[in-house]
């Protein structure tokens, strides 16, 4: 469930039988955050998108960890993503794209963002093998594109994320979190030049 838009705000709560979500975001805010889902791991990376894309954040989730971290990570992306849908609102004067060039000691990561309306995630140059280290002991290099799916697809974004380099696995998705963070600031910013909507359609 989806509270009416008031601003560039959101707030969505998400109930399954596997994680219980309530995450709130302010596109405008100042980078800060309050996050816990039961993920360490996660919690530091949400903390980073949050600090480098200049949007507050608020997450609270619970799920199934004993299983497996997966659910309440996915969850958290979809919820994340349906919550910057929102939040954009009809997208009248932003800027719509970003770029974003990070790195992060050893790893190199590039993130393009273009708030399209049309959800599409090209990602790709994470090291063999990255999907199946355990990071903190709990969360699999896997769950950085899954997150990554969840957010673009449920928030209607094209993204091109390419790691161009990289060794520790910690510094790789921290690295790809961040480049997404910095090229989602400059894509939802608001552009006094841009008039109405920026497409050619008149609706993105």
């Amino acid at each position: 469930m989806t509270s009416p838009n008031a601003g560039r705000t959101a707030r969505v709560q998400r109930e399954t039988s596997e994680s219980s979500i309530d995450l709130s975001i302010d596109l405008d805010g100042t980078g800060t955050s309050d996050i816990e889902t039961g993920v360490p791991f996660y919690d530091h990376l949400l903390t980073a998108f949050a600090k480098h894309s200049l949007s507050d954040l608020t997450v609270r989730a619970s799920g199934d960890v004993e299983i497996d971290v997966h659910h309440t990570v996915e969850d958290v992306g979809i919820a994340l993503g349906a919550a910057i849908k929102q939040a954009l609102g009809d997208k009248s004067g932003i800027s719509r794209y970003g770029d974003a060039l990070v790195p992060l000691d050893d790893a190199l990561a590039q993130a393009v963002v273009d708030i399209s309306g049309r959800p599409y995630l090209v990602h790709s140059g994470e090291p063999a093998g990255f999907e199946y280290h355990l990071i903190g002991g709990h969360f699999t290099g896997s769950m950085v594109r899954h997150v990554f799916e969840a957010i673009t697809f449920n928030a209607a974004l094209t993204v091109h994320l390419t790691l161009l380099g990289g060794r520790d696995p910690h510094h790789i998705a921290e690295a790809e979190f961040k480049a997404f963070a910095r090229a989602f600031r400059q894509a939802k910013a608001l552009d006094p030049l841009v008039i109405g909507v920026p497409s050619t359609k008149g609706a993105l």
